[in-house]
């Protein structure tokens, strides 16, 4: 398999198949999270039924990886996508957003129209992947998803988690013209404590029943737990309350405007939203 050769300078996306192919990644798996790669066995066994493990490749190097598996619940069958790392020295240039589109491409050929996954909401270079590059859509928080985790990312607060709903047919996902209102009402803002680190200020807000509603968050949120982890837990916690009111309403997130030290969430009704 030729790993080389990518078009104006993007990486070559290739799906991995063979036992040999997906032992690449778990190098990767090791300098990310810090921890016991996935088992070899796992993996090969779940790209035999329906799993998806792609590579993305930089002058014949491996760089980067999309995992995910076939999933099942309510009667519904999608593609579980289970990780998506790319190495450090990597980052901003937008591999992960090949990664996904590939993935797409290839969850549809074998016949998923949904791919499912979860993200930390703080985490908002993940955020803005998810939800304004890709239009995917989250109306589910799960908290401490999964318990405590050990790993250098997650490690020290409970691992709350957004799911992420992309329908890959859908002409909210086709047409990618999301069109933000403009008078979107604000849940919160970040201020500033003596040391300059971020805040969470609590906006005056009544009934949710607006079109939209942005909620800020702070920009560099792993920063902020290595500062002050204290202050970290107290955006988790405010911000979890503030999520489940607005998916309990019928709102969904599906944008991620970035700022210079923070950035917010966009929400909208979800049965505005063209996800046929």
């Amino acid at each position: 398999m030729n790993y080389s050769g990518g078009v104006d300078g993007m990486a070559v996306i290739k799906e991995l198949k063979t036992m040999g192919e997906l032992a690449m990644v778990q190098d990767i798996e090791q300098q990310i999270w810090e921890q016991v790669p996935v088992p070899l066995h796992q993996t090969y066994t779940a790209v035999k039924n329906g799993g998806i493990m792609l590579g993305a490749f930089e002058e014949g190097d491996i760089v980067g990886f999309g995992y995910g598996f076939a999933g099942f619940k309510d009667g519904k069958t999608f593609l579980c996508s289970h990780m998506l790392a790319i190495r450090p020295a990597h980052r901003s240039r937008k591999i992960g957003e090949q990664l996904k589109w590939r993935q797409r491409e290839i969850a549809l050929e074998k016949g998923y129209d949904l791919i499912r996954w979860t993200f930390d909401p703080l985490e908002t270079r993940n955020a803005y992947l998810n939800l304004t590059k890709l239009n995917g859509i989250c109306n589910t928080y799960i908290e401490n998803c999964y318990g405590e985790m050990k790993d250098g990312i997650n490690k020290g607060l409970p691992s709350d988690r957004f799911e992420v709903d992309w329908h890959l047919d859908s002409a909210h996902v086709r047409e990618r013209d999301m069109r933000i209102p403009g008078d979107a009402v604000p849940l919160n803002a970040v201020g500033e404590n003596g040391s300059g680190l971020p805040v969470y200020t609590e906006g005056e807000v009544g009934d949710l029943d607006a079109p939209a509603y942005t909620l800020a968050v702070p920009k560099e949120f792993q920063q902020l737990k290595a500062d002050d982890p204290g202050l970290a837990l107290d955006w988790r916690m405010k911000t979890r309350e503030k999520f489940g009111s607005l998916f309990t309403a019928g709102y969904s997130a599906v944008h991620l405007q970035p700022y210079e030290f923070h950035a917010e969430y966009v929400f909208v009704k979800t049965g505005d939203l063209r996800l046929e």
